[in-house]
């Protein structure tokens, strides 16, 4: 795999590092599920969505937002994923939703792919608690 460095990923189209970062918080919520002791099939892909829907990341972006939680880079990341134009918007959410999500994604695959990694796990463990907090869920 070719070496991406950091000046390269800063010149990735926003929905690229969206595209990452979808992928890097669906492993996140995954294994958070699986140590949480959820473990069948059928309800895992059900309680994944909860995390993982366009409206819960939309969410936590406007309360992340709201708090001041982003640094100026990330904000700057968070506004190209904002106002990237997919060319589609799923048939469950509205576009400004999906733009958020975007957003929200993508700041979590530029943080990835810039070797933040502890930045990263910060962000998606603020994130699942909250959307814990919002929906009741116990925490294990």
């Amino acid at each position: 795999m070719r070496e991406l460095r950091h000046a390269d990923v800063k010149q990735l189209n926003a929905l690229a590092l969206a595209y990452m970062g979808d992928a890097v918080l669906e492993i996140a919520i995954r294994e958070h599920l699986l140590r949480a002791g959820r473990v069948k099939p059928n309800i895992l892909h059900r309680e994944a969505t909860h995390y993982v829907s366009a409206k819960a990341q939309a969410m936590v972006i406007h309360q992340m937002i709201d708090e001041d939680y982003f640094t100026e880079e990330e904000m700057a990341v968070l506004k190209r994923g904002r106002n990237a134009k997919s060319g589609s918007v799923p048939k469950n959410t509205d576009v400004q939703t999906y733009n958020y999500s975007s957003a929200f994604e993508a700041v979590l695959g530029f943080l990835y792919l810039t070797d933040q990694k502890e930045r990263v796990d910060e962000i998606i463990r603020y994130a699942v608690n909250m959307i814990e907090d919002k929906k009741g869920v116990s925490k294990k």
